[in-house]
Order: structure tokens, then C-alpha cells, then sequence
């Protein structure tokens, strides 16, 4: 990419980012193939060669299981292996909250519960609790007892799943599945980068509607709905929107930059700046409230 296309991100041009929308588009795409670890970027800038960055993704994941057996307590090594080894069915399902049955038929939480707290304190895995409503703090709101599981890097959750290339930068009908999956990887990636953010997802009861992430800043509660294309359908943001009557809600998807009464949608490739829109969003808020001259 360009340095003018990333200066148009760092100052959130949405004249210049229309305009080559494609591009960002396109580069995207690639990101979600490489990634982020370090050798895996390294070789894509020095080669471009895909298959050695596909290779340098799997020795990164047999390094991991190697560690599980040098480092991991003896007596959970296999059950940390096996979760492990779940996450991209996890988040290939439709209702992506984690299900023990999925790592082994008859799993019951207390089998695995260290596993998971194994996994997210060294890092491979973040775990995303459910909250229950999107009241301040959304802390006290959490169900400890629904979660999603993300690992720690969308180009290895790729690996892992045996993605090739080509499904990913041209589009295939056996990745419409899974494509919503690495999108939610891709966009939490880019939200925990903001130590401000806490960030949970909401379901309803009946598990009837989900809403992909709930974060809260130090300003406000965001509902945040993932598309991981140009579909601008959003029922179950509308669902939460209606049901808890909030003002303002997210959309990310592949299409551009909009804003509606009480939506706005943000493209895929720029979600980088969306903290700093909602602090200025918010700051307008109040300035708005601010009482006048007397």
C-alpha cells in the first residue's frame, strides 16, 4: 500500500478511501491471508511468496503445541490441545458462543475450564464474554458462563483452518461459511488494540439474536455489528437497538463510510479509526448538552 492510501487511514480521508476503496479492499484481503506475527509479514514484504508464509504459519502452530507439552500443567496438556484445535469450528457456527461438546462429544465445562484459563494468560487465545444488557459497567453485566473464544492472530486462524490462498483473495462459495468467522477475528483484533475498549458480545435469552461485539469506551456502550461484505442488513443491531432504545449504533462492513439517524457504518479497512470517531462523536454529544450562556 501506497504511503498516500495510508496517510488517507491515519487522517480518515473518506474522499481518498472511496475513491480506491478496491485497493484497501484488496489489501485487506491480504491481511487476512498473512496476518500479523512478524515472520509471516516479514516474508510476504520480502517475497510476496503466499506458500512460504502459509509454511512459517505452521511452524509457528507446531511450536505452540510443543510449548503446550513443555510448559502446560501434564495432567491438561491434551484438553488445552484439543480446545485449541475447536476454536475455528467454534467460530464457524452460526451462534459462535463456545460449546464444550464441540471439543469432545459428553465435554462438560469443569473438564475444561483451566484449559481456557490456560490459553487466554499466555496469550493464544482471547476469550469474550457475553453480557447480558448493555448497562455501565458492563462488568457487572457479564455471564461468566457464555463466552467466545478468538485466537491470537487472524493469518494463523487461517492456517489452522486449512484456507488456502486463493479462497480467501478470490472468493469461493466453501469459504461463505467461515468468511464471517475470520471477519469477527480481523475486526476484535483490531478493537483490543485500544486499551480503553472492554469488550464483551450480547445475545438475547432465547439466543434468537447476537450482536458480535459490545464495547465499552470511556465515553459510552457501543453495539457493534460485523458484515463481512457489502450486505447492510443489520436485524439483530436493530433487535438491541429497539430493545435497550439505544441512539447509537456500528456496522462494519466492506461497504464505505455513511451515517444514519441511529447508524453508522464503517468500512472493514478503516475500523483502525473508529475509536477516534466515537470520542469525537461523544465529545460533540456533550457539547451539544452543554448549557448555554446566561
Amino acid at each position: 500500500m501506497t504511503k498516500k492510501l495510508l496517510d488517507a487511514l491515519d487522517e480518515n480521508d473518506l474522499q481518498t478511501m472511496q475513491v480506491f476503496r478496491t485497493k484497501y479492499v484488496d489489501d485487506l484481503k491480504y491481511y487476512y491471508y498473512v496476518g500479523g506475527m512478524p515472520e509471516a509479514v516479514q516474508e510476504f514484504i520480502t517475497s510476496r511468496d503466499l506458500k512460504k508464509v502459509r509454511n512459517i504459519q505452521n511452524k509457528l502452530l507446531y511450536a505452540y503445541e510443543n510449548d503446550l507439552s513443555k510448559h502446560a500443567p501434564k495432567e491438561i496438556v491434551t484438553r488445552i490441545r484439543m480446545l485449541w484445535n475447536s476454536i475455528p469450528a467454534q467460530l464457524a457456527k452460526e451462534n459462535k458462543k463456545f460449546i464444550y461438546g464441540l471439543v469432545r462429544t459428553g465435554a462438560r465445562a469443569r473438564e475444561y475450564e483451566v484449559a481456557v484459563t490456560w490459553l487466554t494468560d499466555v496469550g493464544l487465545a482471547y476469550k469474550i464474554n457475553r453480557a447480558k444488557k448493555p448497562d455501565f459497567p458492563l462488568r457487572a453485566c457479564q455471564d461468566f458462563s457464555a463466552f467466545k473464544l478468538y485466537v491470537l492472530d487472524i493469518g494463523l486462524l487461517g492456517a489452522m483452518s486449512r484456507l488456502n490462498a486463493r479462497t480467501i483473495l478470490e472468493g469461493d462459495r466453501l469459504f461463505e461459511e467461515f468468511k464471517g468467522a475470520l471477519t469477527e477475528q480481523y475486526v476484535l483484533q483490531q478493537l483490543i488494540v485500544y486499551p480503553e475498549n472492554d469488550i464483551f458480545y450480547w445475545s438475547s435469552e432465547n439466543a434468537t439474536s447476537e450482536l458480535d461485539f459490545l464495547i465499552q469506551t470511556e465515553e459510552s456502550i457501543v453495539p457493534l455489528e460485523v458484515k463481512a461484505e457489502e450486505n447492510l442488513q443489520a436485524k439483530s443491531l436493530k433487535v438491541f437497538v429497539q430493545k435497550y432504545g439505544i441512539d447509537n449504533a456500528v456496522r462494519v462492513s466492506m461497504s464505505g463510510f455513511r451515517e444514519q439517524d441511529w447508524l453508522v457504518n464503517f468500512p472493514l479497512f478503516n475500523i483502525g479509526n473508529l475509536n477516534s470517531y466515537l470520542k469525537k462523536r461523544d465529545d460533540g454529544s456533550r457539547e451539544e448538552n452543554l448549557p448555554g450562556p446566561v
